[in-house]
C-alpha cells in the first residue's frame, strides 16, 4: 500500500504525507464526511425505493383491513391486524408486525453490505482514504449511515401506519393484550415504545453488513451475505432441538416489541434483546474494523 493510500493521509499543499491535521480540521473534515454519506444514502435512488416500498405496507394493508372489515376475513391473520379496525394505533404495530419478519432485514440487509463493497465497486473508495479522516472514522461514518437508513424505514412505517389509522379508523384508547385499556397518551407511548425497540434490534444486523461488506468488492455478495443471516437466525431459532443457542441467536428477541402491549413492560426482557443486539454490535463491529482497517485497497 503506497503512502497515499494510508488512513488519514494528506494530499494538501504544505503538508507532508502522514501528517495530522490539526482537531478542528479534522473534526471539520469528518463532519463533511458525515453529511455526504446520510445525502448518498438517503438521496440514492434505489434506497428512496426501498424506503417508499415499505412505507407503502402500511398504507395497503390499512386499505385491506378497511375493504374487508364488515366480511369472512375480518378475524383471520394475527391478532394485531385483528384489532385494527377498532383502533388505528394498531395499525402500527400490526404494520412493523408484518415487516419485521423480511421486508425490514432485507432494505436494512441491502444498506449495509453496500456501505463500503459499493465504493470499493465504484472504485472511489481510494480516493475517500485521501481525506483527512482515517479508516476507523470512515468505517464508522459508514455505519451511521447505515443505521439512519434503518431507523428512517422503520419511522417511515410508523409514521404512515399511524396517519393512515387514524384516518381509517380514528384513534382510542389502547386495549393491551391481558385486556387492560390504558388511555390514548399511554397508548402513544407505548407504541412509540415498540418503533424504537425494532428500530434498536437492527443494530446487529448492520454490523453484521459492514463486516461482510469489508470483505468483498462485489456489493451483491455483501448485501445477499448479510440478508441470509437474519433468515439462518429465524430458522434456527424455530428448531426446539437448538434451544441452547436460542438466546444468542440475532433475532431470537426481535418480535419481544410485545412487552410494550402488556400491563406490565417486561424490561428485563427488552433489556436483554438490546443487549444481544450490542454484543452482536460489539463482535462483528470490530471484525468489520479489524478486516477494514489492515486490507489493501486495490479499488
Amino acid at each position: 500500500m503506497s503512502r497515499a493510500d494510508a488512513p488519514g493521509a494528506l494530499l494538501e499543499p504544505g503538508t507532508g504525507y502522514g501528517d495530522l491535521p490539526p482537531a478542528p480540521a479534522l473534526r471539520g473534515s469528518l463532519a463533511r464526511l458525515l453529511v455526504a454519506e446520510l445525502r448518498l444514502v438517503l438521496g440514492r435512488r434505489r434506497n428512496q425505493a426501498l424506503l417508499g416500498g415499505l412505507a407503502l405496507v402500511p398504507l395497503v394493508l390499512g386499505l385491506v383491513v378497511r375493504l374487508t372489515q364488515d366480511s369472512a376475513l375480518r378475524d383471520q391473520g394475527p391478532g394485531f391486524i385483528g384489532e385494527v379496525t377498532g383502533n388505528g394505533l394498531f395499525l402500527v404495530v400490526a404494520s412493523v408486525f408484518v415487516c419485521l419478519p423480511f421486508l425490514l432485514p432485507l432494505c436494512i440487509g441491502i444498506a449495509s453490505g453496500d456501505a463500503i463493497a459499493g465504493e470499493a465497486a465504484t472504485g472511489t473508495l481510494r480516493y475517500l482514504l485521501v481525506v483527512p479522516v482515517g479508516r476507523s472514522r470512515l468505517l464508522l461514518v459508514k455505519a451511521v449511515g447505515a443505521l439512519v437508513f434503518a431507523a428512517t424505514a422503520v419511522a417511515g412505517i410508523a409514521a404512515v401506519a399511524l396517519v393512515t389509522g387514524a384516518a381509517f379508523f380514528g384513534v382510542a384508547p389502547l386495549t393491551l393484550l391481558s385486556g387492560d385499556v390504558v388511555p390514548v397518551g399511554d397508548g402513544l407511548l407505548r407504541v412509540l415504545g415498540v418503533v424504537l425497540y425494532v428500530g434498536l434490534s437492527f443494530i446487529g444486523l448492520v454490523a453484521v453488513g459492514l463486516f461482510f461488506s469489508t470483505l468483498t468488492e462485489v456489493p451483491v455478495g455483501a448485501m445477499a451475505a448479510t440478508v441470509v443471516v437474519p433468515v439462518v437466525s429465524t430458522v434456527l431459532d424455530s428448531l426446539p432441538q437448538l434451544s441452547a443457542i436460542h438466546p444468542v441467536l440475532l433475532t431470537h428477541h426481535w418480535f419481544d416489541f410485545a412487552e410494550f402491549l402488556r400491563i406490565e413492560i417486561g424490561w428485563d426482557v427488552l433489556a436483554s434483546g438490546l443487549g444481544l443486539q450490542a454484543a452482536w454490535a460489539l463482535v462483528f463491529g470490530a471484525l468489520a474494523w479489524s478486516r477494514f482497517t489492515t486490507a489493501d485497497v486495490t479499488s
